[in-house]
């Protein structure tokens, strides 16, 4: 798919990847960050479907230790280094399959101005645009759901894959889901945690699952870490699933799945 015309920052050639205006108005960020990878994985064909380019300290120190350095004055410009650091990092270790980049809909200005760098370093590294997954950062409160709507609705004309994350809690409910249907919905873990013997969350995920299903989305399960929970999943149709039962993420390199955990 070509990418329609994006108009540009008239002072975006100054800035790498050609930076909408909220990189330019702000300061160089003042503190580095890297990327570990989490694989998830396809039960029905026991392959890895795609990776989770999750956030890390330069030396593997936790999500919280960078996020917390994110505030108002940085958060434009931290938000484009994500899309450009996750894309170099997954051409560089030969990912195959989607690479699932979080971002914060409260640091885009105008959806087809800002993607304009992730467009940029897709095309730089040779990783196919078509390949790229965008979910709503955990955690981030959404202060406008028209607009979250509306980045969505432009990141699919650009050809890329939109997931809604941790479906279920906070702004991820069922009036967003009303208004815009995503490729993939993230179950949001705190139900996949013991779901082998709650049954409150057995009904809950077996009505997503069947929601969904007529809906033409989806399902992915997040935060695995028993066979108990993966078969029961597996029982409702889901076959999309993240978690440690697979692989814990990978500080800059790409998680293997042990044969047992197909098993």
């Amino acid at each position: 798919m070509t990418p329609p015309d994006i108009p540009i920052h008239p002072d975006s050639t100054h800035f790498p990847y050609g930076a909408c205006a909220g990189c330019h108005d702000s300061a160089p960020l003042p503190f580095a960050f890297e990327y570990a990878y989490q694989p998830i994985v396809d039960l029905a064909t026991r392959s890895i479907y795609a990776h989770e380019a999750l956030v890390r300290g330069p030396n593997g120190e936790s999500a919280a230790s960078v996020l917390a350095q994110v505030n108002d004055a940085n958060r434009y410009r931290f938000d484009q280094a994500c899309r450009v650091k996750a894309v170099a990092g997954a051409a560089r270790l030969g990912m195959q399959g989607f690479l699932s980049i979080n971002f914060l809909p409260n640091a885009v200005y105008r959806p087809e101005v800002c993607i304009r760098s992730t467009l940029e370093a897709a095309r730089l590294h040779s990783f196919p645009t078509d390949k790229i997954i965008f979910e709503v950062t955990e955690g981030e409160r959404v202060q406008d759901r028209p607009h979250l709507v509306d980045i969505f609705r432009a990141y699919r004309r650009f050809g890329f894959q939109t997931a809604i994350d941790d479906f279920g809690a906070g702004y991820a409910g069922l009036n967003l889901l009303a208004e815009y249907q995503p490729d993939i919905i993230k179950i949001d873990m705190d139900l996949v945690r013991g779901i082998d013997t709650q049954a409150p969350r057995q009904a809950i995920v077996r009505a997503i699952a069947s929601l969904c299903h007529e809906l033409g989305i989806r399902v992915l399960a997040e935060g695995i870490e028993t066979r108990a929970e993966r078969d029961f999943l597996a029982s409702c149709g889901i076959s999309l699933m993240q978690g440690y039962w697979f692989s814990k993420p990978v500080f800059q390199g790409l998680g293997q799945i042990a044969e047992s955990a197909w098993e």
